[in-house]
């Protein structure tokens, strides 16, 4: 999330930094603010910077810390119930300096401050669905509740202005993908590829889902082995409340990413299929408009709307969103025991496909899943 909110505040950072403008009467402060909370998450973060303004180059001062930042900020979050007036429970929020910015970005790298708080994760339903809250002997640290409002409130500058905003959460987001029996099926023969269905159902109130598949490998150098992790970006789409969404995850897709992202080390004498570490993402209809509003004009006159859920005082400008995502993460290993030798990451057509077809067969791949290395019995793929 955090990749997230640094990515959105920074294209709009952009905007505010253009050396060519002609600066005319007195500048006012413009808050820019990001923050996705996720119930299904224990961390919290929200970015408060500020649009900077100045004589000389602006992508000079972009590489000055201080320049985005406000002197002060305090920062509440206030949970709200149902029909209810008074906030239940209030965090206030705390600083920290975090080293993930990309560095080859416009702004300065790789710090950055973000605002957070803490609660415990709402954790998997018998059902699959995230919803059940986690209770602790301090409130603070709860679980979000996936049927609460938050508000955000920011007093800026020791009360310049103040910037606020109230968003629901994302929930009732499930896949078929953290079934234990599902098995991708990415190849029949070889050389034949198929695809395999990723569907995402939406019970609840997301407006956009996005699906990530992290390909987990291990490559060896002699008896020392590197575990890597290949990222696959399978859809995102826009849906509706009580909906389906099914993405198509293309088994020749699989196979020429793998390919193109293993390391370029010719002392690597065997690498292992571990698993898949699957990400489903769905996001609030704030946040899907303000997706679609910041997506490139198509118009000649590129002329295009703003849109913001966040309220400032004082006459002051913001932009930006707080808003909220659900994220349900599950990790699928080629297999998870030799008794449970049944349920596999992916079938073992697939893994010979990865160890002897045309695209990945030269890169010294080999199984050993259980089924594979029966004594005696032992599959061509098969790892001595």
């Amino acid at each position: 999330m955090i990749k997230l909110i640094s990515a959105l505040s920074t294209l709009c950072l952009l905007f505010s930094c253009n050396e060519q403008i002609e600066l005319s009467g007195d500048f006012k402060e413009t808050a820019v603010v990001y923050g996705l909370i996720d119930h299904s998450d224990s961390m919290h973060y929200v970015k408060i910077t500020r649009a900077f303004i100045g004589p000389g180059n602006a992508v000079e001062i972009a590489q000055i810390e201080d320049s985005s930042y406000f002197n002060a900020v305090y920062a509440t979050i206030e949970e709200f119930q149902s029909g209810e007036n008074t906030a239940s429970r209030t965090w206030v929020l705390k600083d920290t300096v975090i080293e993930n910015k990309d560095t080859n970005g416009v702004f300065f790298a790789p710090t950055q401050r973000v605002y957070y708080f803490k609660t415990l994760p709402t954790t998997l339903s018998s059902s699959g669905a995230f919803g059940t809250i986690q209770t602790s002997p301090d409130p603070q640290l709860s679980s979000l509740n996936p049927d609460a409002q938050y508000k955000l409130t920011a007093v800026i500058n020791d009360g310049l202005f103040t910037v606020s905003a109230t968003t629901g959460l994302v929930n009732g987001i499930t896949t078929n993908a953290t079934s234990q029996n599902f098995t991708f099926k990415f190849a029949s023969n070889p050389g034949e590829y198929k695809a395999q269905a990723v569907t995402i159902s939406n019970t609840g109130n997301a407006h956009v889902v996005n699906a990530q598949i992290g390909v987990r490998i291990a490559e060896y150098i002699g008896e020392e082995a590197e575990t890597k992790t290949i990222d696959w970006s399978v859809g995102e789409n826009d849906v509706m409340p009580n909906s389906n969404v099914t993405f198509s995850a293309q088994g020749e897709t699989f196979y020429n990413l793998v390919n193109d992202n293993v390391t370029n080390d010719a002392l690597i004498d065997q690498r292992n299929f571990l698993g898949f570490e699957i990400t489903v993402t769905g996001g609030s209809e704030d946040l899907f408009n303000y997706i679609t509003v910041n997506q490139p004009s198509s118009s000649l006159a590129q002329t295009k709307p703003t849109y913001t859920n966040l309220e400032v005082s004082n006459d002051y400008r913001v932009i930006g969103i707080f808003s909220s995502i659900q994220t349900i993460k599950t990790y699928r290993p080629f297999y998870i025991s030799p008794q449970q030798a049944f349920i596999r990451a992916i079938d073992k057509k697939s893994t010979q496909e990865l160890c002897e077809g045309p695209i990945t067969g030269l890169l010294q791949f080999c199984s050993k899943h259980p089924a594979d290395n029966v004594v005696g019995n032992e599959e061509s793929f098969a790892c001595d």
